[in-house]
This record gives structure tokens, sequence and C-alpha cells, in this order.
């Protein structure tokens, strides 16, 4: 297991904890970046890790965006500013393409490269004191990583435009009721309870886990036809596993499935 300088990682029950930890609100500077890919390549590549949380260390903040001082460096630099985007693109498009699933825990704040993390990420479980937002627009500039295309996409157009163009933070539940996070709890029980999501998620078999994300990714950029393909043609393959045989036999014999991952 790799040491990290601004990330705490660590494996319990087949679910990896990946945790921010650039005190004091966990800014995204380019050493944070590249920790968060070491510790998401880490945990994608273990076949000990069924599913993923990422998540912030500390009471303020699950990631208050990215480092104003890099980014202040930028503006005399278009090749920089060009690779700095290109970076945060790569690493979040890594994450939202996992196969393994990818549950963010919002502990606090999640503003712009947090709130871009936290949307490229399968599933968020918000503290009742998280806040929601894109404030760049306050800064002169726009969304980067991925901000003005996932948001889109998590709570429509309309909403969307208005949360980017105002740069004002939205409260956890009003979050949820627009459908950007999957669950509201306290903020002592927000990565518990993003554990115990975890658990219900490994205890299913991987390769059903993994064609099951791929078709959903599939039929967010396919037309419905080719979405129907793709998913036919995933559970054809998966009906002659040992896990679909398994799945099936403990449903029939009435007892929990014991799934091998084959």
């Amino acid at each position: 297991m790799a040491e990290y300088q601004n990330v705490k990682y660590g494996v319990q029950d087949r679910v990896a904890v990946i945790m921010l930890n650039h005190p004091p609100v966990n800014a995204f500077n380019a050493a944070t970046m590249s920790d968060l890919e070491g510790a998401f390549d880490e945990a994608t590549a273990n076949p000990d890790v069924k599913v993923i949380i990422i998540t912030g260390a500390g009471q303020y903040a699950f990631v208050a965006g990215a480092d104003l001082n890099e980014v202040k460096a930028l503006a005399a630099d278009p090749t920089a500013a060009h690779s700095f985007i290109e970076k945060g693109q790569q690493v979040f498009g890594k994450i939202e393409a996992s196969r393994k699933p990818v549950i963010a825990a919002v502990n606090a704040a999640a503003a712009g490269g947090g709130l871009e993390l936290a949307l490229a990420c399968h599933m968020r479980i918000a503290a009742d004191n998280a806040r929601f937002g894109l404030p760049e627009i306050t800064l002169g500039i726009i969304p980067g990583w991925g901000g003005t295309q996932r948001l889109v996409k998590a709570v429509g157009r309309a909403k969307a435009t208005e949360m980017i163009l105002t740069g004002e933070l939205i409260t956890a539940q009003d979050a949820f009721r627009a459908n950007l996070v999957n669950k509201v709890v306290p903020a002592n029980a927000v990565v518990r309870e993003a554990m115990s999501l975890a658990k219900k998620i490994a205890s299913m078999g991987a390769l059903a886990i993994g064609a099951a994300l791929e078709s959903i990714d599939a039929g967010a950029q396919m037309s419905m036809r080719e979405g129907l393909a793709q998913e036919m043609s995933s559970f054809t393959s998966l009906v002659e596993t040992n896990d679909a045989r398994e799945g099936v036999m403990a449903f029939l014999e009435k007892r929990k499935p014991q799934f091998s991952d084959n």
C-alpha cells in the first residue's frame, strides 16, 4: 500500500476509503490531485476492493475547490492552464468510468472542483450541513473539470444554469430535492452511511456490478436502441457465469448467494 501526502487510504470489508486530507479545506493543488489519482488507481487495481468511497477530512469541506494560488499563476501561462484543466478532467473521467462503484461521502462543503469530483462519482451521500455549488463565475472563470457537463445531467439544464451563472451554493436538502444527492444524513453519520451502502453493493457479484455500470453509462451516451443492445450483450455474457448460476440457485433454495466474482 502506497503512502500519500494529502490523502488517507485504507481498505475494509472490500471497500476502499480515500480521504482527501489537505487542511484546512482540502483544496486541490497538483499534489492533492496526484495523490487522489494514485489512491484511486491503487483501489481500482486491488482485486479485493469492490467499492470505493471518496470523502474529505475535517469539518469544513469535502473539497472547497482548486487551490487559488495555483489558479492565479495560470493567468500568465495558457499552456499551463490547459494542462491544469486537462489533468482534472482526466482524473475525474477515470472515476466516472470506473467499473467499481464510487460513492462520494460529502462531509461538508463541496464547491467548485469539490462538486465536480462528487459529480464524477456514481452516488453521493451528503451530510445535512453540506453545501454544493460552482462559484467559479464569481472569479471571472467557469467550471473546468466537468461541472458544466455533469451538473446538467444530474439536475437538468435550468437548475444547472442557475447554479453555474449565480455561483450560489445550495443546501444538502435542496441538493436532495434536485436529485443531486442520493441521501442526506447527520454530519457524524455520512461516512458510516456511505460504508453501509458500499458493503451492501460489495456483497453482490463483481461481474454483474461492472456490467451494470457499463450499461448505465452506455445508456447515457447512446440511443435507446444502442443502449438496449449493450444491455442484451452484457446480460447474455453474465448468464453463463458461475455467479449467475449461484444467484439463481440461491434464490430457488431460499438462501443468501455466495458470489465468487467469476
